[in-house]
């Protein structure tokens, strides 16, 4: 008996494993409480299999079926007059919704969107009572272009970034025509955006054709403001839409904080200097011939007072008796016989024989 129960639990756990995936797979589901109703009601839109906790914007957009989705953007939606909302933790939500007549003519759609994290989207048929209907444009170039791969940014900062230099990168994707008729020149419109604030879009136009089927790559380049730093999001749309989008962080450009701390400390030295130079040329200088006169040359030129030798000389011719090797300041020499001088003659005495 235990051998019969073990295979059909197996089995049955098997089948629940193989059934996850695909109710996960699931895609996204929007509903709505009534199919029309005029400006200044309400409906109540409710989704599930959406991403737990996501946030949702239900918007009533114009000139869009869901087989087309939303054909002119946000631009064919009433944006003043949509809701937010955040899924539960089993992907669903439910929220009521005033009616409001889209800037373009219905066809009418209640839009639901994802706002970050992974794009999903989804459509309910809705119609705006009292507001004009008119056909679809036509389609001229029957093809469609759809994001195959996730989108990257290549490339890396260099060393003038560092110092405020604006950030590039290179917009790499992958796009497949799922239309009927060739696809000539694409042209995509990139935007950036800070933080909460929209993003700022550029046409670039892709050179190229893509065939029915076919799927091309596909490298735009992107470029920030000088000096740009933090958290920035990368949008690309095509056809009104909005395929993809990249999120990217900045560094901050530390070169330049350096190159102001350095500033602050070369100027007021370079200033300081310039200012004593200007005060060395300003200042009176004492003249060539006012040079500092010696101690020596100082006593000569002093009224009254003469050289040393002068006075020796003077005192020499005064005083016979004196010669110049004589002079006072040789007194201590002539104290001091020398041996080698002549004796002197005998002088005969006063006495005679006694």
């Amino acid at each position: 008996m235990g051998k019969v129960r073990i295979p059909a639990l197996l089995a049955v756990l098997l089948l629940t494993l193989s059934l996850a995936p695909a109710s996960a797979a699931d895609p996204p589901t929007v509903k709505v409480s009534k199919s029309q109703a005029g400006t200044g009601g309400s409906v109540t839109v409710t989704g599930e299999d959406w991403r737990p906790r996501a946030l949702l914007m239900i918007l009533i957009c114009g000139q869009s079926v869901p087989a087309t989705g939303v054909t002119g953007g946000t631009n064919s939606c009433a944006n003043a007059d949509g809701r937010a909302v955040t899924t539960d933790a089993e992907g669903r939500f439910s929220r009521k919704l005033p009616v409001a007549e889209p800037p373009v003519p219905c066809p009418c759609v209640v839009h639901v969107a994802t706002v970050q994290g992974a794009k999903a989207e989804a459509d309910a048929v809705f119609q705006v009572a009292g507001h004009a209907v008119e056909p679809l444009p036509a389609d001229a170039s029957g093809g469609r272009l759809s994001v195959l791969t996730d989108t990257r940014l290549d490339g890396s900062s260099g060393l003038l970034t560092w110092f405020g230099a604006p950030p590039a990168r290179t917009l790499v994707f992958t796009v497949g025509n799922v239309g009927t008729s060739p696809v000539k020149n694409p042209l995509f419109q990139v935007g950036t955006s800070h933080g909460v604030f929209a993003p700022e879009w550029q046409e670039q136009q892709w050179r190229g054709t893509i065939r029915p089927g076919g799927k091309a790559r596909i490298e735009l380049p992107v470029e920030l403001a000088a000096g740009a730093h933090g958290d920035y999001t990368v949008s690309l749309k095509y056809g009104g839409k909005v395929m993809a989008e990249q999120p990217w962080g900045v560094g901050r450009p530390w070169g330049v904080t350096l190159f102001w701390i350095l500033v602050c400390l070369v100027v007021p030295a370079a200033v300081f200097r310039v200012g004593m130079a200007a005060v060395d040329r300003v200042r009176p200088r004492p003249h060539p011939r006012r040079r500092a006169l010696r101690l020596p040359e100082l006593a000569l030129r002093l009224p009254g007072l003469k050289p040393r030798e002068e006075v020796r000389h003077s005192i020499a011719s005064t005083l016979p008796w004196f010669t110049p090797d004589s002079g006072p300041n040789t007194a201590g020499r002539l104290s001091a016989p020398h041996d080698d001088s002549p004796p002197s003659p005998t002088t005969p005495t006063g006495k005679g024989p006694t």
